[in-house]
């Protein structure tokens, strides 16, 4: 008869309560590690600069090849902001950070990492697929749109159903990807937790504190439209300081407990 053997012990993930004015608060403790490593943070402010002129450039002259340039930095973005936990994480440690150890921290945890951008990737293209399908129940134009045809679609008042409908299934796949991801990284980084286990948290700090989480979600969305004018140049800045403040987010809303020695 086969022996059964007791559970492996896991740590205890618990929610914290949280309120509107956390928000604030993780903005404020991620300018200061911000401004406490200023090399480090205008290195990775660059990169993601750089992420959002090439997206620039793809939709300006090929639109059709903007979604696989979504997907690309979808696999390099997750790695960008885990580098910018590590930093937080070290100072939280009393431990100096370092630029290398943030370019390299995702080296352990590579199984997890790789499981959640497939699960972003798929999601990403989900939404990529019924963003087509709107297009294709509004208009009946043949081919791949372009930036004109695009552009005259979303501003043209006479297609407010068009806009309405795209808003709604963008929206939902926005608030799926947001609420998925919200904690999920930083948790990796943090407990090398698996990255079915860092999303569901991820959803249930949503779920548990929805209003907060929608405010938090548009704090971004907000910083990161004024970011991206002039030619995305606000994202040197904009880019890093949500990376600082995504890991206060983390720690102030997921509290976990290791398990207790028997």
């Amino acid at each position: 008869m086969q022996q059964l053997l007791p559970d492996e012990a896991h740590d205890r993930i618990d929610i914290n309560p949280i309120g509107f004015g956390d928000p604030l608060r993780w903005l404020w403790r991620g300018l200061q590690d911000m401004a406490s490593q200023p090399l480090i943070s205008l290195f990775y402010g660059v990169c993601f600069w750089l992420m959002a002129l090439i997206l620039l450039a793809v939709f300006k002259s090929t639109p059709e090849y903007t979604l696989s340039a979504v997907s690309g930095c979808l696999l390099i973005g997750p790695f960008l902001a885990m580098g910018l936990y590590d930093v937080s994480m070290h100072m939280e440690r009393s431990e100096p950070p370092s630029m290398g150890s943030s370019l390299t921290c995702w080296e352990s945890h590579i199984r997890s990492m790789s499981m959640l951008i497939m699960v972003m990737v798929v999601m990403e293209l989900l939404w990529g697929r019924a963003s087509l399908v709107v297009f294709a129940v509004f208009f009946n134009s043949a081919g791949m749109p372009t930036t004109a045809t695009v552009l005259e679609a979303v501003f043209n008042p006479q297609n407010w159903e068009f806009v309405a409908a795209y808003i709604c299934v963008g929206g939902f796949f926005a608030g799926l990807v947001f609420a998925s991801m919200m904690v999920s990284i930083p948790m990796i980084l943090d407990r090398d937790t698996d990255a079915i286990t860092a999303c569901i948290t991820s959803l249930r700090v949503f779920v548990d504190h929805t209003a907060v989480s929608m405010l938090w979600g548009a704090l971004i969305t907000v910083l990161v439209v004024l970011a991206m004018q002039p030619s995305a140049a606000g994202l040197l800045v904009v880019g890093p300081w949500l990376g600082f403040a995504s890991w206060h987010a983390y720690r102030a809303a997921v509290r976990v407990t290791a398990p207790s020695a028997t």
